[in-house]
């Protein structure tokens, strides 16, 4: 029994391999997918007989198993991902995790009593959002890796019901999860889909976007990855319950290491002492898979070693420096000897150019060992100038030892079978007559030839059942054998009784076979009923604008000019995002703001962030106490604000991708729900179709969010401490972008609690689509004014024309108006994912 408590160790799986990695080296669960529906779409998924496999491997040594169901998923995948995970619930999965709300919500109704876990990708990074997990039936939530060792302990004191799991080591997302919209606005790769392109993984340069002057050049996004391994004891004692490790998409030594070596450190965690990596565990772990590593935002505000700014992959541990290069001998002082099967990298020290090469090493010889380095000689084709470094990128002897620390698990544990009982009758001159029973299923066999007397070895007990239970590959086992029935002293062939067995185990395995189908039809009945189910939830009695006219036409801004501008162009309504950009207004010039607006007949609605970490609550509370109605994307606040009575829409943050999410959305209190940006048109059409489009509202132009990342680009630029450096994005800097190899440039807001909201490189524009969408009822929409300078004026006035000449019935002057907005766009415009789908 531990001393202190001690968090439960999940480790990740791409393979069967990595599930035995982690079950030998002291995972206490493993997590991994299974063919669909989960955030790693190649390479690190499990057939469901690998999966049935895993289970019996880890249930036999007292471990869990749980599966990843946690894509956003269409309204006509939700029948095909129940039935998935009820596939998986067969094989012996413990639990899930999900994160589209609309399949939880799904999930307990198919399969009650099952557990499920919220994803990280449901950005859960608060109290309020705690609490909407614990209210919807989540046992576990994984929060954000955004978060703080405050920040869990305020989540875990307001909401202790609710088990917190947080990543303590692997690859980080430097956005937001959940909230990482780039990849599918650049490609039709979502990382919300399990498809991510690693955008953040790409080469930048920022850049003044007013003077072109260029701050910084690198892998400005590129985060190092997580070892919290030091920080493991104020984990546990801030109310963690599971410790996670990244890496479904390692090899099964990465597994086998990392896990091995927090399973060392959870052990000192358990007898009271403070856990801390030995220089030789720390060594292993950066030899077996580096970007640089960091401890994330535990400890607080993240700077410029958040990132790795010179190499976006696996660096390797570095060991020593090339002394010279001569034809095919390259010769290197080390501080670790180098052996045959080890990957090399060379990097140019700073300053220096030139490109990282590197090879596996074949020939090589000691020179000797001086002062604690070691001088080698490597036969080489790659010329590699004195000077640069050495990193050794694959250590095979420590690869050899992860895999000998799992090569001899293997799947001990018996699958399990059914019981089958016997009752044998028979006299001399009768027929041998057998009754088979396995649980409600019951068959009799009977003899082809009958029973003589026995001239030297008579049926008994033993024989029977040596006979009787030779039941290989079937999935029964011979249980109770009652011979009471049958009299003494009688002989039959054993190639009958093995013939009795045979046609016996043919039949009840028929009889399983078609009890497995009807229970199969049975769920499929359930499944479909479920998810084709009209949802009684509706939408909350707050009169909207859309209930009161024929349509909304909201424009958001960030400026108060520009509010005003929008309104007398023709919008209907504004939205005010006021925490885009430094400086915040005055709450006075807002609360006039509305004023003004309602007195001319426009609404107005406030955006809030959607992040706010407990730290920041009290900041926004005056703002809220505004009272005025709400546009969020987060996912807590738009529960609690409802809770309490406001208007409030949900952002498209929420990422309603079907109708149980959106069905959700409304229970919860949102007045109208902001289909996601990553639907197409007509997937955006069927998401809302049981409201007949109404409640709904579609982003229709405007740069959408593409991450929301706590690193400051700018900030990083000129090494500044992280939130006291407001002179460069409020008088020095204040508009930015970072553009990619491609030439697309990207806007980079900091925003009210110093956050980057990189905005995507052109504006999303979809008129061409209005028609379909005001025909399946969808009246209201949004335009997005996030960045200066856009002419704001005449594309509102645009698409208010356009709004009209649909109310109208007007279809003539369609294409003149179309071609009319797209004029505007002198930078370029994008479809997105109206026509493209993820």
């Amino acid at each position: 029994m531990p001393l202190h408590p001690v968090p439960e160790l999940l480790s990740p799986a791409g393979s069967l391999d990595a599930v035995r990695a982690a079950v030998a080296n002291g995972a206490d669960a493993v997590y991994l997918g299974a063919e669909r529906f989960n955030a790693r779409d190649k390479g690190a998924q499990l057939t469901m007989a690998e999966l049935e496999e895993a289970c019996r491997l880890a249930h036999g040594r007292g471990r869990r198993i749980y599966l990843t169901l946690n894509t956003l998923v269409k309204p006509a995948e939700l029948a095909d991902a129940l039935l998935l995970l009820g596939d998986a619930i067969d094989r012996g999965v413990d639990a899930a995790i999900v994160q589209d709300l609309g399949l939880v919500r799904l999930i307990h109704q198919v399969f009650p009593g099952f557990e499920v876990h919220g994803s990280t990708q449901m950005s859960i990074h608060d109290v309020a959002g705690a609490a909407v997990m614990r209210d919807l039936g989540v046992q576990r939530v994984v929060l954000a890796r955004e978060n703080s060792l405050e920040d869990i302990r305020a989540i875990h004191a307001a909401v202790p019901e609710l088990g917190l799991e947080s990543f303590v080591h692997g690859a980080l997302c430097i956005s937001y999860s959940g909230q990482c919209y780039m990849s599918g606005l650049i490609s039709e790769r979502s990382a919300n889909r399990g498809s991510c392109a690693q955008s953040c993984r790409k080469d930048y340069t920022l850049a003044d976007a007013r003077t072109g002057e260029q701050l910084d050049a690198g892998f400005l996004i590129s985060a190092r990855d997580l070892a919290a391994h030091d920080q493991l004891n104020d984990i546990a004692d801030a109310g963690v319950i599971c410790l996670k490790i990244e890496g479904r998409k390692k090899k099964p030594e990465y597994v086998a290491t990392v896990t091995h070596t927090y399973r060392d450190l959870l052990s000192a965690v358990a007898r009271g002492e403070r856990a801390h990596a030995s220089p030789d565990a720390a060594r292993d772990l950066v030899q077996i898979f580096s970007r640089g590593f960091t401890a994330g935002a535990l400890g607080g505000c993240v700077g410029r070693d958040y990132v790795t700014r010179d190499h976006p992959d696996n660096r390797g541990l570095l060991v020593g420096t090339v002394m010279s290069c001569d034809r095919a001998d390259l010769v290197i002082d080390v501080t670790e000897p180098i052996a045959a099967g080890d990957g090399l990298g060379f990097e140019p020290p700073p300053g220096v150019a030139g490109e990282s090469v590197g090879f596996t090493v074949g020939d090589i010889r000691t020179i000797g060992t001086q002062s604690g380095t070691v001088r080698q000689i490597l036969s080489t084709r790659i010329p590699v100038p004195a000077g640069w470094h050495v990193l050794r990128s694959s250590h095979a002897a420590l690869m050899d030892r992860a895999r000998d620390s799992f090569s001899a698990l293997s799947v001990d544990s018996p699958r399990r079978r059914t019981r089958l009982d016997t009752r044998i009758f028979g006299t001399a001159g009768a027929h041998l007559r057998v009754v088979f029973t396995a649980g409600d299923d019951s068959v009799t066999e009977r003899s082809a030839s009958q029973l003589a007397t026995a001239k030297k070895r008579p049926l008994d007990a033993g024989q029977l059942r040596e006979q009787l239970g030779r039941l290989g590959d079937t999935p029964f086992a011979l249980g109770a054998l009652d011979v009471s029935g049958l009299s003494p002293g009688l002989f039959l062939p054993v190639s009958e009784l093995n013939s009795i067995r045979r046609r016996a185990t043919e039949q009840l395995m028929e009889r399983r076979d078609w009890a497995i189908q009807a229970r199969r039809d049975e769920r499929r009945e359930r499944v479909e009923a479920s998810v084709s189910q009209r949802s009684p939830e509706t939408r909350r009695a707050v009169a909207g604008r859309s209930d009161r006219s024929p349509f909304g036409l909201a424009a958001e801004v960030f400026q108060l000019d520009d509010a005003r501008v929008s309104a007398a162009s023709g919008a209907t309504d504004v939205v005010l995002d006021p925490f885009l950009r430094h400086p915040l207004p005055p709450v006075t010039r807002v609360r006039a703001l509305a004023a003004e607006l309602a007195a001319r007949g426009v609404g107005f609605r406030l955006r809030t962030p959607t992040i706010v970490r407990p730290t920041e609550r009290r900041a926004l509370q005056k703002w809220l106490d505004l009272d005025v109605p709400m546009l969020t994307g987060h996912l807590g606040l738009m529960a609690e604000l409802a809770a309490a009575g406001r208007d409030v829409v949900a952002d498209y943050a929420v990422n309603c991708f079907n109708q149980h999410t959106a069905a959700e959305l409304f229970r919860l209190g949102a007045e109208r729900i902001t289909l996601s940006v990553e639907l197409t048109a007509e997937e955006m059409v069927q998401v809302s179709a049981p409201w007949r489009g109404s409640g709904f509202e579609v982003l229709l132009y405007g740069r959408p969010e593409g991450m929301t990342i706590e690193h400051c680009v700018l900030s990083a630029a000129f090494d500044r401490q992280p939130k006291s450096c407001r002179d460069l994005c409020v008088q020095k800097y204040p508009v930015v972008e970072i553009t990619d190899p491609a030439g697309y440039s990207f806007a980079v807001a900091t925003d009210s609690a110093c956050r980057n909201r990189l905005l995507h490189s052109r504006p999303i524009e979809g008129s061409e689509y209005l028609p379909r969408l005001w025909g399946a009822g969808l009246r209201s929409y949004r335009l997005l004014f996030n960045v200066p300078g856009d002419p704001l004026a005449e594309i509102v006035s645009h698409y208010r024309r356009a709004v009209n000449a649909l109310a109208r019935e007007q279809d003539e002057p369609w294409p003149v108006t179309v071609g009319g907005i797209r004029e505007l766009m002198e930078s370029g415009f994008t479809r997105g994912h109206f026509a493209r789908a993820v």
